[in-house]
């Protein structure tokens, strides 16, 4: 799959995000091993703290299907400055795919290509347990 593809994913999966309080729309999609991808956008909830992040529900979405190792992730969102994850996306990421590359771009076409090494230099993961 090429880049664009992906990004292209990410882009439409975010017209689907439930942004009805902050109107904040993000969209993620992963791509595994084998060329499979995996979308996920934010679903706000009126308290605010049940709100789910695209990258969340992309990486819970590629391990309840069966998903390769993923090796990459593209972030979009509607923003001057492009919207890297959170900090607890970031966590969730690293766990789950590794330093993978990471692209982010808004919807004028402005991009940048990463990695999670790059955004979470020093993460925590199951080798300190």
């Amino acid at each position: 799959m090429s880049l664009d593809e992906l990004i292209t994913a990410a882009k439409a999966v975010r017209e689907r995000a439930h942004a009805p309080f902050s109107h904040f729309k993000v969209g993620c999609a992963l791509e595994d091993e084998y060329g499979h991808v995996y979308t996920g956008c934010n679903v706000e909830n009126a308290t605010y703290g049940l709100t789910v992040c695209a990258e969340r529900v992309a990486v819970f979405k590629a391990i309840s299907e069966g998903a390769g190792k993923l090796k990459r992730v593209a972030v979009v969102a509607d923003t001057d400055t492009l919207t890297p994850p959170c900090g607890a996306c970031r966590q969730i990421l690293w766990e789950f795919c590794g330093d993978a590359d990471l692209v982010l771009e808004n919807l004028a076409g402005k991009r940048e290509l990463l990695t999670l090494k790059q955004i979470f230099p020093r993460p925590f993961d199951a080798s300190f347990l």
